[in-house]
């Protein structure tokens, strides 16, 4: 029921509340003209201050900058949105977006499909009221794109991602910061994805690597995550339900799901409720697998030198807190649900060499192999079982980018 009905059949009285914001009309419409006329070369200039929106804004034009005065000084905040998915929408090739900020839309709020080219820099994409269901699913959302960097930028507030990157190759995102989403960074069914010097705190997940069925796009390979900064993402756990996220225990430092090639190295990870780091298939969800193309294990991963401390001591959900009584308390730094693809093993019932999970040099970090596909019954605390190395995963290369 829209406001002026509810006053009238309340009385006056009812409405003496904060009158709803008034959208720049103005604003919307010059910086819209500016994008839809925008040719190769432009950049389209946002000014300082706080303009609220109360529809999307749209993009399709390639080789194009745009530009505002700083996350904190040019500030797109769609609290009135009425209209459209997003609160800026962009196709287009060869795209820089940086210095301004995209606030409590009402769906994602910066979406790119289909970008080859594409960078984010100094972006900051926000729900202001904190973590909440009802706030958009993806702070900063490439998907379907090609040769991706997002640095230096903000996501605080999705209840998804923070910072995704989905069915998309040849990515960077480095030296960011997401806090107060479901999940703070995640790569999903990508290929050639690095993850580094970000700092990733206060989200109910924090760096997830997955590859899932069902989409256009399938397989996740050759993701290195390495430098980063995970802690305290022990905040509950707000995804609607029936996300794949929302299967995220809160208190998850680190989760490589179904994802090959994946190297996690030189990571700082701590004080996690639950898991400071995990490697599961798909199958651990216990969904059906419709899609006949769809791989749902993990191999090739490999973690090393990486520093994990504290966590495990108070594991999110029913399910895990009765592992507890299994494995321990508190839980293993390092979590492997011991599912591997039968079909693919030796004649003596072994994982080749080239499919393993890789685990050395980190410190004094816990382990197990919960063997889930036994029910438990053989749970295994020996690294030594995975002591082996996989050769690094290539680093992903940008043109013009250091």
């Amino acid at each position: 029921m829209r406001l002026p009905v509810l006053c009238a059949l309340l009385g006056a009285l009812a409405c003496r509340t904060t009158p709803a914001v008034k959208p720049d009309t103005d604003f919307y419409r010059r910086v819209q003209a500016d994008l839809i006329r925008a040719k190769a070369g432009d950049v389209v200039e946002l000014p300082e201050g706080k303009f609220v929106l109360d529809r999307s804004l749209t993009s399709v034009a390639s080789d194009i900058t745009i530009r505002g005065k700083g996350m904190d000084k040019t500030i797109l905040s769609f609290q009135a949105q009425e209209q459209g998915a997003e609160g800026l929408s962009v196709k287009g090739d060869h795209v820089t977006l940086e210095d301004f900020a995209v606030e409590d839309a009402r769906g994602d709020a910066v979406k790119i499909t289909g970008s080859d080219g594409l960078v984010i820099r100094r972006v900051r994409a926000e729900w202001t009221r904190g973590p909440n269901t009802g706030n958009g699913a993806y702070g900063l959302y490439p998907v379907n794109c090609r040769n991706v960097l997002i640095e230096g930028s903000v996501a605080a507030g999705a209840s998804d991602t923070g910072i995704y990157v989905g069915q998309s190759q040849n990515v960077i995102i480095r030296g960011n910061k997401a806090m107060k989403n479901v999940a703070g960074i995640e790569s999903e069914n990508s290929k050639q994805v690095e993850i580094s010097d970000n700092d990733v705190t206060d989200n109910a997940g924090g760096i997830l690597v997955f590859d899932l069925p069902d989409l256009p796009v399938q397989g996740s390979e050759g993701t290195r995550v390495f430098d980063n900064r995970v802690s305290h993402n022990n905040i509950d756990n707000f995804a609607p339900s029936g996300n794949i996220v929302a299967s995220v225990p809160s208190g998850t430092g680190v989760l490589v799901m179904a994802a090959d090639d994946v190297e996690v190295f030189q990571n700082t990870v701590t004080d996690h409720r639950t898991l400071n780091m995990a490697v599961v298939s798909f199958q651990v969800l216990q969904r059906p697998i419709k899609d006949d193309r769809y791989d749902p294990f993990s191999e090739r991963v490999h973690v090393h030198h990486n520093t994990f401390k504290g966590g495990g001591a108070d594991p999110a959900g029913l399910l895990i807190k009765a592992l507890t009584l299994k494995l321990g308390n508190p839980l293993p730094d390092i979590f492997y649900d011991g599912i591997v693809n039968k079909k693919k093993l030796g004649a003596d019932g072994s994982v080749s060499q080239d499919l393993r999970l890789c685990i050395h040099d980190n410190g004094g970090a816990s382990f197990v192999n919960a063997d889930a596909p036994h029910d438990f019954a053989r749970i295994d605390h020996d690294l030594a079982h995975f002591a082996c190395s996989h050769p690094p995963v290539a680093p992903v290369t940008l043109a013009g980018t250091p």
